[in-house]
Parts: C-alpha cells; structure tokens; sequence
C-alpha cells in the first residue's frame, strides 16, 4: 500500500477505483473499500478534508484527523488498497485555499443540489465546495469508477447528476453506492458519533426510531409527522424530516407510496450535527 501526495503519483493510478474520504475511517469507509476492491481493479483512498465544503462556524478545525489509525485500518483490510491519496492543499487546490474558496462561488450546481431545500438550506456552500473536490480529486486521479456511501443521500445524488452531466470531463466514470453501515444499536456510523456523549448518544437513537416510524404509515405527510414527533420526543433539534422523490429530491405527489420515495433527517445535539437516511 503506498502513501503518495503528488499529481503525478496520482496520475500512475489512472483506471483505479477511488474512494474518497475525509479521514477518521470508521467501518463504513472500510465497507466502501471492501467493495471498490471487489472490481478487481487498483483502489486508491483519499483523505483530504476540504475546507471548501465547512461553512462558517462549522467544525472545519475540530473535525477529526487520525491519519496513523486510518493507514493502520486499510492496511487490516482483506485487500488493502493499492494507494492512499494524502494531497496537501497546493496539490488540490493549486492557486490556494482563499482562492479555492472564492471560486466554489461560481460553481454550477447540479439541480439538487439547490432545490430541495435540504442541506443546501442549512449548510450553504457546502455543496459547492464537495463538487469542487470531487471533481478535483477525478482529474488528479482520473478513476473508471468511484464509491460513495448513500448516508449523505443528497451528496450522492449530486455527484450522480454532476457526473452524467459532465461525461466530456469525466468519460465513463461510474458512480457505485455503498449501503449505509450501522452501529449495533442502529446509529447510523459517522466519524462526528465520538464527538456524542453517552446522554447524546442515547438521544441521537432518536434518528433511527423516526426513520422506522415512518415506514408504518402510509402517506409522505403521515410520514413525516411521526419523524418529527419522535425526533422532538427525544429532544433533537430537527433541521429536516422529509420524505422527497428519489431522484430529484423534490417533495412528492400526495399519491406516492411506500418503496418509492426517500426519507431524509438531519439534527443538532448541541454542536454536533447528523443525518441520516432510509427509503420509504
């Protein structure tokens, strides 16, 4: 397994599969790993925690960095991968972060990433700035194919629609889901869980009961009053509990049916922020 940092070290990798990380892997990282290398193809892990993707007072500074434990992980695996990809700022972003940050501005989002009013309404410019790395990360490594877990929904969404849509830049890249990885009491894993405390972590079950409170009922509206209730009920301060249309993310008819559509939370438990997912 090497550990390269150069565009040109990355470049020797060209036709990997890559999965990109922000680092403090967890078993779901891994799950993603487990299953870029089962295309039989080099894998090449990225840790890079973008700045451009952390709004103002986000956790940018706290956010966890354990590249000695994240190395140890991949290295544990059945089939480590062929490289981790640990680029310094110059080598995503040449002309520098200030820079970086000021053209994530001008950036054309792919629709769902504006519309749906999920976390484009509570992190503006995240958005922006995950499909500046992303696409940054294609170019220096220029992968056949790339996985990205279904956890941050809308994310995947968006790069799925920012990749059909750019196939003169990207060729045949495909896109590959991996299902969201739970801890055993269904806490859906996040590298932000070791920031809970024990009272949190209870509170933050809260997410996993709404989700399967809402595939008991039978409308989106039933639906998403039973997310909120129990949400509330375990006092969650809820940013969203919607049910939206697969693929654009928009609010559905008020005839969709259970199996058609996606049930989508974020919350705060003080100053820690998750979300979660479940088809519905």
């Amino acid at each position: 397994m090497r550990i390269i940092e150069s565009a040109e070290d990355a470049l020797a990798f060209t036709g990997c599969t890559l999965v990109p990380t922000m680092g403090a892997l967890h078993q779901g990282h891994l799950s993603l790993c487990n299953q870029a290398a089962a295309r039989g193809v080099d894998v090449v892990v990225s840790i890079f925690v973008n700045p451009t993707q952390f709004g103002p007072g986000e956790d940018f500074s706290r956010y966890p960095r354990t590249l000695d434990a994240d190395l140890a992980a991949l290295r544990s695996l059945p089939t480590p991968p062929a490289a981790v990809f640990t680029p310094p700022v110059e080598t995503v972003f040449p002309r520098g972060t200030e820079a970086a940050l000021r053209e994530a501005g001008s950036i054309e989002l792919p629709a769902c990433a504006t519309a749906p009013q999920l976390e484009d309404r509570f992190r503006p410019g995240h958005f922006a700035g995950v499909v500046q790395v992303v696409s940054r990360l294609f170019d220096l490594c220029r992968p056949s194919a790339a996985v990205f877990g279904t956890k941050d929904f809308q994310q995947l969404r968006v790069i799925e629609q920012l990749v059909a849509s750019s196939q003169h830049r990207f060729g045949a890249l495909e896109i590959l889901r991996g299902p969201t990885v739970r801890e055993d009491d269904g806490l859906a894993m996040s590298s932000r869980n070791r920031f809970l405390s024990a009272v949190d972590r209870e509170r933050a079950l809260g997410i996993v009961r709404a989700l399967q409170a809402a595939q008991v009922v039978l409308t989106p509206a039933a639906a998403e009053a039973a997310m909120a209730a129990v949400l509330r009920a375990h006092g969650l301060d809820v940013q969203y509990a919607e049910i939206r249309e697969r693929t654009g993310l928009v609010p559905p008819s008020t005839a969709a049916v259970r199996g058609t559509c996606q049930a989508l939370v974020a919350v705060r438990l003080d100053s820690v922020r998750l979300i979660d997912n479940d088809v519905w």
